[in-house]
């Protein structure tokens, strides 16, 4: 047994198709429509790219730098991290322990200079990151030893370098000389070149092997942090727990990844809930308008609502029949917008390459949204909560009129007829 009688579809879909005299309550039907739509599809996008670029984000970040890093209390090296190494890996959860050297440099080719980080890292441990190993443009891995070095693509085009060329960093502390202090300073053979995509790393960041970066940095045999690499790098707490226990009589801290990029990941959540949030407001108003478009509508079948009560419909009736008219406005907008946010959010990179072409400009620079393309990711389970609330308030907003239009007095509606 369904609903909704085949009598009461009838009449709902009659009101639907309006004349010629109803002709601006059905324009007022097709903007409640329209702006449904174009509501679910634009909250489909929004929130699928929020998704892809946090995604993005996370796989470049959680791949070139440890889940948490251990760091010396007095902040000096580490002179015992093959001690510490091998506490650390008998953790439950740990996958590996790369030992690291760190530090702001100047680097300086061609006659072009800028600061960067540059950090020190095992050979063998660095040729085993799938993002880096994926990724090389130029170059190659087994060349990352001794003093060759491995560059961001932006990097090598800014400075005009490529694989073979010198690149001379400038380390900020001095040495003593016979005409006073002057900073360190050598030059290293570019090795590797290649492009993660996310333009910190592919602009600002020099990698080298960890010995040259422990005689550049004059850090001797020590590191300035161990990066530590876990199976759940999203649920790390238990495992970080386990490794203050393990770490306890040693002169030693702990920074996880999101500690380290709270503010950043923290802005990325509150922005996704505010966007939600405004754009769940272009729904809302497109419900106004079903509710205004539905009152008209009464307004305008009052006569015929009279003679269907005069005829033996019941109250109950006459509420499906514009509850089923004004609901359909809600459901056809939303499967519309649902299929074309869908779409566009699968295409989007497609999409914004047209763009480009045909506007001539950049729609997504990388020194402004750190990726250099423009991700999306589609969570079948936001599509379907944006679905339910996009249904939900088409729903309610047919209460009100469908109640009014129950309501009606017959003999009110004819005393003047």
């Amino acid at each position: 047994m369904t609903i909704f009688s085949s009598f009461e579809r009838m009449v709902a879909f009659r009101y639907l198709r309006a004349r010629r005299s109803e002709g601006f309550i059905s324009v007022i039907s097709w903007f409640s429509l329209l702006g449904i739509g174009l509501g679910v599809a634009t909250l489909i996008i929004v929130m699928a790219v929020m998704n892809g670029f946090r995604a993005e984000l996370f796989a470049r970040v959680l791949g070139l730098n440890g889940h948490i890093n251990v760091y010396s209390l007095d902040g000096y090296p580490l002179d015992n991290y093959r001690a510490l190494m091998e506490k650390i890996q008998k953790v439950q959860g740990v996958l590996l322990v790369s030992p690291a050297v760190e530090g702001q440099a100047l680097i300086s080719a061609n006659g072009i200079a800028s600061g960067a980080l540059v950090r020190g890292v095992e050979p063998e441990i660095f040729r085993k990151r799938e993002i880096i190993a994926a990724n090389v443009t130029a170059g190659d891995l087994a060349h990352f030893e001794d003093d060759g070095i491995a560059i961001g693509s932006r990097m090598a085009a800014r400075l005009g370098l490529k694989v073979g060329d010198s690149l001379t960093l400038i380390s900020p502390s001095s040495k003593a000389t016979v005409f006073g202090t002057a900073p360190r300073m050598k030059a290293y053979p570019v090795a590797v070149i290649f492009d993660v995509g996310m333009f910190e790393y592919d602009n600002g960041f020099v990698f080298m092997p960890l010995a040259a970066a422990q005689s550049f940095f004059m850090t001797f045999s020590g590191v300035t942090s161990l990066e530590i690499y876990v199976d759940a790098p999203h649920n790390f707490d238990p495992i970080k727990r386990r490794l203050i226990e393990a770490l306890m009589d040693t002169n030693t801290r702990l920074l996880d990844w999101q500690q380290s990029n709270a503010s950043f990941f923290t802005a990325l959540q509150v922005e996704k809930n505010v966007m939600f949030l405004i754009l769940t407001l272009i729904i809302l108003v497109a419900a106004f308008n079903i509710i205004s478009s539905l009152i008209m509508l009464v307004k305008d079948k009052s006569h015929d609502i009279a003679i269907l009560r005069t005829m033996g419909a019941t109250r109950g009736m006459i509420m499906r029949i514009f509850f089923l008219t004004g609901a359909s406005i809600g459901v056809l907008g939303t499967s519309v917008g649902v299929l074309l946010g869908v779409a566009f959010a699968k295409n989007i990179e497609t999409i914004r390459q047209l763009i480009q072409k045909l506007m001539g400009t950049d729609l997504f620079s990388p020194e402004v949204y750190f990726l250099s393309r423009l991700p999306a990711r589609l969570d079948s389970a936001e599509v379907l909560q944006v679905t339910i609330m996009a249904l939900t308030l088409s729903f309610l907003a047919t209460l009100y009129p469908s109640w009014r239009a129950a309501k009606m007095d017959p003999v009110e509606a004819l005393r003047y007829e």
